[in-house]
């Protein structure tokens, strides 16, 4: 499990309480740590109560390097490869990536509002980023995701979880089905029987 690196009221008993009434913002600690500007603060931050599951390699098909955290923190040199001119100007984050070995890397606090669903709708509530929490895995919709994301994304969720108890099983979703016909991932390749065994 990782710890939380927060500062919250001490006055509230329950943990959703206290994550309501945080005076820092959440950060995970033991995941490395890169500050995206793409975020911004939640309508109402007690209301969190999503998790969406998306996936996300750069180039396209190809893992390793920096490019995703370089996206995500608006620093990609958009000359280094041809579809990095059709993603110019594009202002995305997610709150937490898992890499292809199981490491771990935030970009955005949990209490904030990354921009990772865009137009979405969840049982009939639309902007899904006002009340979500994005969790990116490095893969695409056709590659088997590895053993450590799968581990490390239980954990996450575990962790999660217990700051944001109202994200129950029945509300971890992927982005393909809050945004269906414009987005399809994490893809086929994803185990939901296999992670959800996990929890």
């Amino acid at each position: 499990m990782h710890n939380v690196e927060r500062v919250v009221s001490q006055s509230t008993d329950s943990k959703s309480q206290k994550v309501c009434q945080a005076k820092q913002d959440v950060w995970l600690k033991g995941v490395s740590r890169r500050p995206s500007p793409n975020f911004n603060h939640r309508p109402n931050e007690c209301d969190v109560d999503l998790l969406v599951i998306h996936n996300i390699s750069l180039p396209p098909g190809q893992f390793g390097g920096d490019c995703i955290e370089r996206f995500f923190t608006n620093c990609l040199d958009h000359s280094l490869h041809p579809f990095f001119k059709e993603i110019e100007g594009v202002e995305v984050s997610a709150h937490l990536l898992v890499r292809r070995d199981g490491s771990v890397v935030q970009f955005v606090p949990l209490n904030q509002r990354a921009w990772h669903a865009g137009r979405s709708v969840f049982q009939g509530r639309g902007e899904c980023n006002d009340f979500s929490i994005g969790i990116e895995l490095e893969g695409t919709d056709i590659c088997p995701y590895t053993d450590e994301q799968y581990l490390a994304l239980a954990r996450l969720t575990c962790d999660i979880q217990q700051l944001y108890p109202k994200i129950t099983r029945d509300r971890i979703t992927g982005h393909c089905d809050i945004a269906p016909g414009r987005k399809t991932d994490p893809g086929e390749a994803f185990d939901w029987d296999r992670y959800r065994s996990l929890l």
